[in-house]
């Protein structure tokens, strides 16, 4: 928990503190005050908010916060976090190639840092670096363009050398001989990892501090409009709740919403992996990731190393994937970390990314007056959270996107003014 002097916040609830702590300690930690109400829906609200994860929570923080809306819900059909927010590798940078995406992937890397304290919640962010791997010479020259490009932007990363990587992550192999071998690659120093679940639980008291309601087990069924076509509000599994603003950010299940609608979103959802080993002692400090052979590595504090891989090749909902991915990814982990050869699996699990297919996000208004999308981030979600959700909080007040948000809007797609991610290689987690 976060270090605070024990000031309250908004709405009275106590700040977490090392005053608060040692207080707590007396009674065995047994009066701790719940980090977020469970309340019952009101009939209506101000705005309301689809999905629970950290872009949703983080889009009602910043309504309430940041534009006075408090009087606002956030509809989650499971439990807080369930979703992708839960389900990620947790891996944080801004080192994308094209302007729009550089702006809002660096609007999100300020916020992290600053994220504990304005929270009140300790999120563990934690600095320690993003190196993407070179496994060719052509590979190597395109990242020494990229990298130029990014620093145009203000955007802080550098050149390394096969002997800078080895340095940095004294067990990886840089044997030339090996069918991955390292040219050299890049890195973002600034970058780094934070815990997901902490993210979640850290807007959703904050929303709550601030009166936001937060309604579990509450599906979104339809949506109700007027006579002009405006929304009204939402049916929910717990009956209809009204609204003039409605904002979803359902990550993979947004097209599902959208039909609701009587919309279609150019979005695809589909399972991506991810597995950790079995705690071992501190061996890797840094991110490590290869677009080449799409695999990235990192420690997690209880000494697990994470693993990730790409997408799956079919469309689904499922939170699990296929065989094949975690094979190809073993494989390439072996050949580049032999240390971790005799680690045995713990587990794995798989998210549902929405990409669009420029790879880069949809944040706009929709055909239906009052209701606004936020989803296709892809692979790069959870290290867009604070700014995916600040920017999506702007959009729903002000009913039009700022100059950060707009270049994502649902209108790219038919002016073919594309953010081409795809393109740059900025798919990579």
């Amino acid at each position: 928990m976060a270090l605070g002097m024990g000031r309250r916040g908004p709405t009275g609830k106590p700040r977490y503190s090392i005053f608060a702590l040692a207080r707590n300690a007396l009674s065995y930690h047994e009066n701790w005050q719940a980090a977020w109400r469970s309340p019952e829906p009101k009939p209506s609200y101000d705005a309301i908010i689809v999905g629970g994860g950290g872009h949703g929570l983080a889009t009602a923080y910043y309504l309430a916060s940041v534009h006075g809306i408090r009087n606002v819900a956030v509809l989650e059909k499971g439990w807080i976090g369930g979703g992708n927010t839960g389900r990620n590798t947790t891996i944080i940078r801004s080192n994308y190639l094209w302007d729009q995406s550089a702006a809002i992937y660096e609007h999100a890397l300020k916020l992290w840092e600053t994220m504990s304290q304005e929270l009140n919640f300790n999120v563990m962010f934690s600095q320690r670096g993003v190196i993407t791997l070179a496994h060719s010479e052509h590979e190597l020259r395109e990242m020494r363009r990229r990298v130029e490009a990014i620093r145009l932007n203000g955007i802080d990363t550098e050149v390394l050398t096969a002997a800078d990587i080895k340095k940095l992550v004294p067990i990886i192999n840089t044997d030339p001989s090996i069918r991955y071998p390292v040219m050299g690659g890049f890195i973002q120093k600034r970058g780094g990892t934070a815990r997901h679940d902490a993210v979640a639980w850290g807007y959703a008291r904050a929303a709550d501090d601030f009166g936001v309601d937060i309604i579990q087990n509450c599906e979104v069924t339809g949506f109700r409009r007027g006579a002009d076509g405006a929304i009204q509000g939402v049916e929910t599994s717990k009956g209809f709740i009204g609204a003039k603003k409605v904002g979803c950010v359902a990550a993979g299940h947004s097209a599902v919403l959208s039909e609701m609608a009587g919309f279609k979103l150019p979005i695809q959802a589909r399972p991506l992996q991810a597995l950790v080993s079995e705690p071992i002692k501190p061996c890797i400090d840094t991110v490590v990731m290869s677009n080449a052979v799409h695999m990235y590595i990192s420690q997690s504090d209880k000494g697990e190393l994470v693993f990730g891989a790409g997408t799956d090749s079919y469309n689904s909902y499922a939170q699990r994937g296929s065989l094949n991915i975690v094979e190809h990814l073993l494989a390439a982990a072996v050949e580049l970390y032999p240390i971790v050869s005799r680690l045995r699996v713990l587990r794995t699990w798989g998210g549902i990314v929405d990409t669009c297919p420029d790879a880069s996000p949809i944040i706009s208004k929709t055909p239906v007056p009052g209701l606004y999308f936020n989803c296709g981030w892809g692979t790069g979600g959870f290290k867009a959270t604070p700014g995916s959700g600040h920017v999506f909080a702007d959009l729903v007040a002000n009913g039009q996107p700022n100059a950060i948000a707009a270049p994502f809007s649902l209108e790219r797609f038919r002016t073919g003014f594309l953010v081409d991610e795809h393109g740059a290689a900025g798919v990579a987690h």
